[in-house]
């Protein structure tokens, strides 16, 4: 099993349910608002009047086999609109119950 991270600009919302949807990802946890800056590029969104965007954030632990194809549609997203933005981190999952 793998955990998959992925944080995305609250305009993506809608898509990002669309995925799990798609891949029959049933559990997640989602944390509405986050604030942060990429490593990469991109502005911050912290939700202030400078920087007026805010970011999701959601947690999702599932079987090996779903994480390529779930990454490979999580950038698919992203190269629509990189302005947007949207990214993925997988972890191993030692233990569950």
């Amino acid at each position: 099993m793998k955990a998959v991270y992925i944080v995305f600009n609250q305009a993506h919302t809608e898509r990002v349910e669309y995925i799990l949807d798609q891949l029959q990802i049933r559990g997640f946890t989602w944390w509405a608002e986050v604030k942060g800056r990429g490593s990469v590029g991109g502005e911050p969104r912290m939700g202030t009047h400078t920087w007026p965007e805010m970011n999701s954030a959601l947690l999702t632990i599932i079987p090996d086999e779903k994480v390529e194809l779930l990454m490979r549609k999580i950038k698919i997203l992203d190269e629509i609109n990189t302005e947007v933005g949207v990214r993925a981190f997988v972890w191993n999952i030692e233990q569950a119950y």
